[in-house]
């Protein structure tokens, strides 16, 4: 793609997610989520493969969809309580519908089953902005109208959990399972959103540096599937050694960086007397756990069968710069002696 032409849509999406934020009206928010929604459209198609054009256009249809309802519930709100405020959200109907774009938006079950396909047909760094960086915006506006509607974003939250982890146990595509990966996280944060908007914040914000720094690695390796993980060795020794507790960060085990929202998180829950929503939020990443094992599994435990010089992948540099491998894998692997820090930071 032309360069004059990528930065103009980069500049693009980070304006449209700019005004989202900054926005207090819910039409300037609804332009500003379309904004974002063009700009990527390009980005996501510029490989001219059937498969990248078709999620493409699954992409496109679904952020349409989604786009519709929260211009519609917006109205409604205007119509019912004569306000546009993002703030002044009290009645009950518009705020659901609301919420229920939202989650289509960012891909929360029930209305997840776009995401997966999507991201398969993109390439490593697309895909990376979609599960990161366009979360950013439908999530600020989730965290402004602050959803009085507890029991609906608990469903959600339990679902998405629930589906990201069992989705993600039959797939050996890589793409795909960070995509189930990207929903039970989502099912996180949505869990709770309502009882500590600053808990979800910094769920959202390790999350970010834990798929960031998982994108990486599979880019630097050039892997799309599990088969091509367990040959990687043979490339990064010293990667590969440290690609596994990545995964296990994600996958939210102590002592590493993916145990401290998930422990704060379920500390929270069990504040405001949800013990059978944390136990069950507890079980369910149980599932993601096991397929984040069978990456670690793949990647250190297994040689390729086959020992054939066409096989081995060659030792080429990569041109990918190195630096913010280095500095999200740190992060991913050793912020959570921190966490009385960070948590005093984002409680300000």
């Amino acid at each position: 793609m032309n360069p004059y032409i990528l930065a103009t849509l980069l500049f693009g999406l980070g304006l449209g997610t700019t005004i989202t934020f900054a926005s207090s009206h819910w039409l300037l928010a609804w332009m500003g989520l379309e904004m974002n929604t063009l700009a990527i459209i390009p980005i996501m198609a510029h490989l001219h493969h059937p498969r990248a054009v078709e999620a493409t256009t699954k992409y496109f249809l679904t952020q349409a969809t989604a786009a519709a309802m929260l211009l519609f519930a917006s109205t409604t709100n205007a119509w019912l309580t004569g306000q546009w405020d993002i703030q002044q959200m009290t009645h009950p109907l518009p705020v659901t519908m609301i919420t229920l774009a939202l989650a289509l938006k960012i891909g929360l079950a029930p209305v997840h089953s776009w995401l997966p396909e999507v991201l398969q047909g993109l390439d490593l760094t697309t895909g990376l902005i979609l599960l990161t960086w366009q979360k950013l915006a439908p999530f600020a506006l989730l965290l402004q109208i602050y959803p009085a509607n507890s029991t609906l974003l608990i469903i959600l939250g339990l679902l998405s959990t629930l589906v990201g982890g069992w989705g993600g146990l039959n797939q050996t595509q890589l793409r795909k399972i960070l995509a189930y990966s990207s929903i039970a996280h989502l099912g996180w944060m949505i869990l709770i959103l309502q009882f500590s908007p600053s808990l979800t914040l910094l769920a959202l914000l390790t999350y970010l540096v834990m798929t960031f720094s998982t994108f990486l690695v599979f880019k630097l390796n050039k892997s799309t599937n599990i088969n091509t993980l367990a040959i990687s060795w043979a490339k990064m020794p010293a990667l590969t050694s440290l690609t596994p507790l990545i995964l296990l960060s994600l996958g939210g085990l102590p002592p590493l960086t993916g145990f401290m929202p998930k422990w704060l998180i379920l500390q929270e829950l069990t504040k405001q007397e949800l013990p059978t929503t944390a136990t069950l939020a507890a079980l369910t990443a149980l599932l993601s756990l096991y397929f984040y094992l069978r990456l670690s599994y793949a990647m250190t435990l297994t040689m390729s069968p086959n020992n054939l010089a066409g096989v081995t992948p060659w030792r080429l540099p990569s041109a990918q710069l190195t630096l913010p491998l280095a500095v999200t894998t740190t992060m991913t692997l050793a912020l959570l002696p921190l966490t009385p820090a960070i948590t005093a930071t984002l409680t300000l």
